[in-house]
């Protein structure tokens, strides 16, 4: 009994939604389906599967590349943690930033006004070439 009970539903798995069943005619595609359900075909082998690249990154290189992305994630959280840096004391730092510029001479521009700058700029420009 037990041995019927087995092969009455190993049966029943060889009748399912992917067995041979009627092609519906009026299926506007119904054609093409029969021609490549009777199609004979040869099964794809193991041999047909391309062999792995050479120049493949094993899993420990992956490993070491996946430690160096989490120390550099880290190392960045460290570099820019809350207590790194601060928003206080702005009058000092604007004083030290005026101290360091003080004595760079200031940009002053012989020749005037920034119209004649540009009007410069474009006596000096080459024009592109003509669009062909």
């Amino acid at each position: 009994m037990l041995v019927a009970g087995a092969a009455a539903a190993l049966g029943g798995c060889a009748i399912g939604p992917l067995a041979n069943g009627p092609i519906d005619p009026a299926s506007p595609v119904a054609a093409e389906v029969a021609a490549i359900a009777n199609a004979d075909r040869p099964y794809p082998r193991f041999s047909d599967i391309p062999k792995r690249p050479a120049d493949e990154r094993q899993a420990p290189a992956w490993a070491a590349a996946t430690a160096d992305v989490r120390a550099t994630g880290e190392e960045l959280v460290r570099q820019t943690a809350p207590e790194t840096w601060t928003l206080d004391n702005t009058a000092a730092f604007a004083a030290r930033a005026q101290e360091a510029v003080r004595d760079e001479p200031a940009f002053e521009r012989a020749g005037g006004d920034t119209e004649t700058f540009a009007r410069e700029q474009r006596e000096r420009a080459t024009p592109p070439p003509p669009a062909r």
